[in-house]
């Protein structure tokens, strides 16, 4: 009976109506609590030890350099000022289909022969002012030419580059990484277009193809991705000359056609004499008889 009496109490236990919903919800929470402990230990041991990344890692590059990551895309081309309601275009762009007035302004002369502009000339009234980039890229060249004024080039991926020539006073060495609106010369002057002054001469290529900037201006980098050249115009100098070699054959060709004209009209008018004497001569021998 003893025994019988000392188990009744655990039978009592068992019988309540929350006894094993209470067994359950103690169960769960020791489970849980142990899934928690054994995450937070396995994040412990991921910080410890070493995965090998590190910031600013030498990209591999022919500059060595480290990434920097600029969403280009979402640029929009800007002329390389920094107020561009200021700018005058001191000499525009050699544009094959605008008219004749137009590519003959955008002629430049020197050493007695002319050249199509393959950018745009731009300049601040004669004022010193800063050179900026007209998009982030990469800097490729930096290069100093008497001529030309010297010469910054930037990259921005997919064949296409912006030129800045006439420049000064270098902020930026080869393989710099530059943002948009960051300076990267002094203008300057040029022996090639000494009239301009103090200005610089600002290009946009694709594919070593001159573009019009103008036309790119508030326009983004994918804008001119997507733009195809079919034939490739000719540079400066190949240009002036297939100029020179079509104008000289056409006067050529009128000189001769005159020439062949005046011949025959004198081959006319010696026959017309010919004949004429031919018949005097006719009228006299009939006379004397």
């Amino acid at each position: 009976m003893r025994e019988e009496e000392k188990k009744q109490p655990s039978q009592k236990f068992f019988k309540k109506r929350w006894a094993y919903p209470a067994i359950y919800l103690a169960s769960a929470a020791i489970i849980i609590t142990a899934i928690l402990w054994y995450q937070a230990a396995g994040n412990d041991v991921a910080e410890e030890q070493n995965l090998g990344y590190e910031e600013d890692v030498p990209t591999g590059n022919q500059f060595d350099r480290p990434a920097v990551e600029v969403n280009r895309t979402m640029e929009n081309f800007v002329l390389p000022v920094a107020d561009g309601n200021e700018v005058v275009i001191e000499k525009g762009f050699y544009d094959v289909n605008a008219s004749e007035e137009e590519q003959e302004a955008a002629l430049v002369v020197y050493d007695n022969q002319y050249h199509p502009n393959q950018g745009i000339d731009i300049s601040l009234g004669g004022k010193d002012f800063d050179v900026l980039a007209a998009m982030s890229g990469t800097v490729t060249k930096v290069q100093e030419d008497s001529l030309l004024g010297n010469m910054i080039e930037v990259e921005h991926g997919k064949g296409i580059v912006t030129r800045y020539q006439s420049v000064k006073d270098f902020a930026v060495e080869v393989g710099d990484a530059v943002e948009q609106g960051q300076k990267l010369a002094t203008a300057g002057q040029s022996l090639f277009n000494e009239k301009a002054g103090v200005h610089v001469h600002f290009e946009i290529r694709k594919d070593n193809v001159a573009v019009n900037p103008q036309e790119y201006v508030n326009k983004s980098l994918a804008t001119l991705q997507e733009v195809s050249f079919d034939e490739t115009p000719a540079t400066d100098d190949s240009q002036a000359e297939d100029q020179e070699e079509t104008d000289v054959p056409d006067a050529a060709d009128s000189q001769s056609e005159e020439g062949s004209d005046s011949a025959d009209e004198s081959g006319s008018e010696n026959n017309d004499s010919e004949k004429n004497a031919d018949e005097g001569t006719e009228d006299s021998s009939s006379d004397e008889e």
